[in-house]
């Protein structure tokens, strides 16, 4: 009789631990796919900001509530590689003209005389040499080493759609020197 109760409780206990097991790998799931996702910086488009090997977490709530702003640091996969994610900076907003010209950032006719991110005046305005007028769910993305970096000014890339933004660069998790909040503005 004390053996059957002994094999309960261990019963008992394994079904709590399974049990137990089974809501982190829920939650865990539920976090990945909803809120945050872990994503790695591969090569120099985002110098100074992210360099290459930084592991990142991006959070995919935010843009949910509230909608995607200047200067932004954001992940979007790329059209032409499954797998294979960017991140970059959002420079033109929906119903704003971006142009580049003269290595600078035009918005609506205006240089973006705030923008400190870039490290270098612009080499190639590629396809916003001419005026590119962004849809009411369009923005224009840039990285900050702008002479090596393929971003809206690319025919491959171009400008994004809402959808396609995954979410915003969150917190950067290694290397853990440099641990920490990414900022954005």
């Amino acid at each position: 009789m004390a053996r059957q109760e002994e094999e309960r409780s261990i019963l008992r206990e394994l079904g709590g631990w399974l049990v137990y097991i089974l809501i982190i790998i829920g939650l865990t799931y539920l976090i990945i796919t909803f809120v945050g996702q872990r994503t790695r910086v591969s090569g120099s488009s985002m110098e100074t900001t992210l360099s290459d090997g930084d592991n990142l977490i991006v959070d995919k709530l935010s843009y949910r509530f509230q909608e995607p702003k200047r200067f932004d640091i954001i992940v979007f996969p790329y059209q032409h590689e499954e797998n294979t994610f960017y991140i970059k900076r959002i420079i033109g907003l929906p119903g704003e003209t971006v142009q580049v010209a003269d290595g600078y950032v035009y918005v609506d006719g205006e240089q973006l005389s705030s923008d400190v991110y870039g490290a270098e005046v612009m080499d190639s305005p590629g396809i916003a040499a001419e005026p590119i007028e962004l849809g009411e769910d369009e923005y224009f993305v840039l990285g900050d080493n702008r002479n090596h970096s393929s971003d809206s000014r690319d025919p491959s890339v171009g400008v994004l759609k809402r959808e396609h933004l995954i979410g915003k660069a969150w917190v950067r998790i290694y290397p853990f020197d440099k641990l920490g909040v990414i900022r954005h503005e």
